[in-house]
């Protein structure tokens, strides 16, 4: 009986949302089963702003944020690539956008947009717009979004070569195109109209594996 209680507390606790203000998720170690499962307000989207903050020390291929649907792995997907720079996927088709100053052991604001419509997608790194690109693409539906690896399946085939090291923070998606002004607020922490989609502010999420969620580290110590 005792088990049973102790169970559907930790059940209990995993389901609740939480403001994740001042804190982010640390990925400690390579490997095939650390990540954390977002859970989306909607299950339809005709177009998408994601927005996060990321440091890490790889220099290797990884995810930063995996949107798989049930017939697309990568229906949204974005993704450091080692040869082509970062590239945002959608249905599996990908826009590269290279010549990005993505240093690591340094903290980046990403955020990447799409639209159905005119099929174009942008990324914006640390304040510095990159050219629209066409990468086609119909609405997004039914959607499983992983932080810390890359699915190859819907909602797994998790592949540690491809996997997240180091901390996320300030993770919001909206299901519409944020205008170049509402993306500066974000670079600079601003005043932003939190994600209608995922709000790092009021977050749904439940952790698998090693992942902790800390205090953000930031250094403002003075002599």
């Amino acid at each position: 009986m005792e088990f049973v209680l102790l169970l559907l507390m930790v059940t209990a606790c995993a389901a609740v949302t939480q403001d994740l203000t001042g804190k982010m998720f640390t990925f400690p170690q390579e490997s095939n089963t650390a990540y954390v499962k977002l859970t989306p307000n909607g299950l339809d989207f005709g177009a998408i702003t994601v927005c996060l903050r990321t440091i890490t020390d790889l220099n290797r291929s990884h995810a930063l944020f995996s949107l798989s649907a049930p017939l697309s792995d990568n229906a949204f997907l974005i993704f450091k690539s080692t040869a082509d720079g970062i590239q945002i996927y959608v249905h599996n088709k990908p826009g590269t956008f290279g010549g990005e100053d993505y240093k690591v052991n340094t903290w980046h604001s990403i955020c990447s947009t799409w639209d159905s419509v005119t099929g174009v997608a942008q990324l914006w790194l640390d304040n510095k717009p990159f050219i629209r690109k066409y990468v086609g693409g119909a609405r997004i539906r039914n959607p499983v979004i992983i932080i810390g690896q890359e699915q190859d399946s819907h909602g797994g085939g998790f592949d540690k070569t491809q996997s997240f090291v180091g901390m996320i923070s300030d993770v919001h998606m909206w299901d519409y195109t944020l205008s170049a002004c509402e993306i500066q607020k974000y670079m600079v922490d601003r005043n932003l109209t939190p994600g209608n989609v995922l709000n790092w502010k009021a977050l749904d999420y439940r952790t698998y594996g090693r992942v902790l969620t800390e205090p953000k580290t930031t250094c403002s110590c003075t002599e």
